[in-house]
């Protein structure tokens, strides 16, 4: 996928604690210097650490993208003939596919700019997207929606549009083809033996 790795690189960018009453974009960009900071000091992360790098992700990251969501549009129509139990292997799995795929990218980080354009929410409004370009040196900056959510414990990601392309459009495509081979069950073991073999 062309544009998987900037998607994956995005995601990092929304990082700190989350607070209800901070603006999402607020958020975000406090995350982005967070996390491009520690990535900067820490060498055994861009060395490749992969306790560090999973620490990282575990306790900066994934606290805030809300990963049944997530789940549950990546799977479209496919999420009500699941089980209550295949749901939340779904959830685990997909939770995992995501953290694997994230601390393989996270030295990335490092090496993009990060530019916000103004927010565009009304008051009270509780889903908005972020917007905002990544560039790196000797590339043309690229746009990268988040679609957000608030939620009592603050904001959450639940998709990722890099330009115009959703992450979670891209893992529906693959979902649905492994449903179609070997029913939901099927994608639950595709997803747990990726996770196990990483």
């Amino acid at each position: 996928m062309k544009y998987l790795k900037i998607m994956l690189t995005a995601a990092f960018v929304w990082a700190t604690a989350a607070q209800a009453e901070t603006p999402p974009d607020v958020m975000a960009r406090q995350a982005t210097e967070e996390v491009i900071t520690i990535v900067k000091q820490d060498k055994d992360i861009r060395a490749g650490n992969k306790k560090k790098i999973h620490s990282l992700v575990e306790t900066k990251i994934l606290p805030h993208f809300d990963f049944e969501r997530m789940a549950r549009l990546a799977m479209g129509k496919n999420w009500k003939a699941a089980s209550a139990e295949q749901q939340t292997a779904l959830i685990g799995e997909f939770r995992n596919l995501l953290v694997r795929t994230y601390a393989a990218s996270i030295s990335s980080i490092a090496s993009y700019t990060f530019e916000y354009k103004p927010l565009r929410a009304a008051a009270g409004d509780t889903d908005v997207i972020v917007s905002l370009e990544a560039s790196k040196s000797g590339s043309p900056a690229i746009p990268v929606d988040y679609r957000v959510e608030k939620q009592a414990d603050g904001w959450k990601v639940y998709d990722i549009l890099v330009d115009g392309v959703s992450l979670i459009t891209v893992y529906r495509g693959s979902f649905n083809s492994e449903i179609k081979k070997g029913g939901v069950d099927g994608l639950i073991d595709t997803l747990r033996q990726r996770n196990q073999k990483a």
